[in-house]
């Protein structure tokens, strides 16, 4: 069983998408791993595993599928490590600090103070590039001091979903392909980058990467992120 606690929201009633596709895909190992999200990850509510294989699911106690998660693989290059500078420009420019479609979200939400949210604001530095610095706070390290593998899936979810940017249209994960190389530590300098590669209807595909600041590649990310009608989602 397992429980999916309210700070680690996205809209305010669910689970934040990069949080839980990570959460479920450190059931399926180390390397890529793809998760899918079926339905709004519920909060404060026992969920259990379901296995066949080396895929796993997350299901409700009524059976729904939460998500689920196998083996996967990562097609397209990662994206290129901004400079420094273009990440403080990204920084300043994050859309997030005028409009927030879910200003709590437990990784780019304004509203969330340090400790409680990761607070990584990813804004445009070129066209269809997000990039922002960041510093994971030392409230989300584990006992060897380094961030979890869905905290790291959740820093790696966010800059794609700015880069195909959220003031235009709300969206929400529906897919994650991500593989962790390092988790990061408590305290180090990172830049964390974005790029969209595309649309389809109502989807949008990005990339992601987490660089430190010698260039060191620490996870990187590809997600498909759907259009919604905020208004009936949940």
């Amino acid at each position: 069983m397992v429980t999916i606690p309210a700070q680690f929201n996205g809209p305010d009633h669910s689970g934040n998408g990069g949080y839980v596709a990570g959460l479920i895909a450190q059931e399926v190992g180390t390397g890529p791993v793809t998760s899918t999200l079926r339905i709004p990850p519920p909060l404060d509510v026992p969920l259990s595993w379901e296995r066949e294989g080396d895929h796993v699911r997350l299901l409700t106690a009524g059976g729904a599928v939460v998500g689920e998660a196998g083996p996967g693989e990562l097609g397209s290059d990662v994206p290129a490590m901004p400079s420094a500078a273009e990440a403080t420009t990204g920084l300043a420019a994050y859309p997030g600090f005028d409009h927030h479609p879910f200003d709590r979200c437990f990784t780019c939400g304004t509203a969330r103070g340090d400790g409680d949210g990761l607070r990584l604001f990813t804004g445009p530095f070129a066209e269809g590039r997000t990039a922002g610095p960041w510093v994971p706070d030392a409230a989300f390290a584990a006992e060897d001091g380094l961030l979890d593998v869905p905290t790291t899936w959740a820093a790696l979810d966010c800059p794609g979903g700015w880069a195909a940017d959220f003031t235009r249209q709300t969206m929400v994960l529906g897919r994650m392909t991500a593989e962790v190389l390092r988790r990061p530590r408590a305290g180090e300098s990172l830049i964390a980058t974005g790029e969209l590669f595309g649309t389809s209807g109502r989807k949008f595909f990005t990339g992601t990467a987490l660089y430190a600041l010698d260039g060191e590649l620490l996870g990187r990310a590809e997600q498909v992120w759907i259009q919604i009608d905020v208004t009936s989602f949940g």
